[in-house]
């Protein structure tokens, strides 16, 4: 029961989440894919454990996929945009 649930709690923030990043790539007019590689490899990570649970697919491919993933969604974080500069003194 409780895998149940918690399969399905990941795959409602996980929709939500990319829903997200996509609204907020088009009110802020972002256009190429650099910028959503980052999201794209940390959105794998939740794809490749949730099929690794549900197919019993738990060794040593899940945690390489899962650890190439977290590699390259950090090294392509270079290529996210800067936050806006805000001032702060108020």
């Amino acid at each position: 029961m409780l895998d149940a649930i918690l399969s399905i709690v990941v795959v409602i923030v996980l929709i939500i989440s990319i829903y997200y990043h996509i609204r907020k790539r088009k009110e802020t007019g972002v256009n190429g894919i650099k910028s959503s590689l980052s999201p794209i490899c940390f959105s794998l990570i939740a794809i490749t454990n949730l099929f690794a649970y549900w197919f019993h697919f738990r060794g040593i491919i899940s945690w390489g996929l899962t650890i190439v993933f977290l590699i390259l969604g950090a090294y392509f974080t270079k290529y996210l945009l800067p936050p806006e500069k805000t001032d702060r003194r108020r």
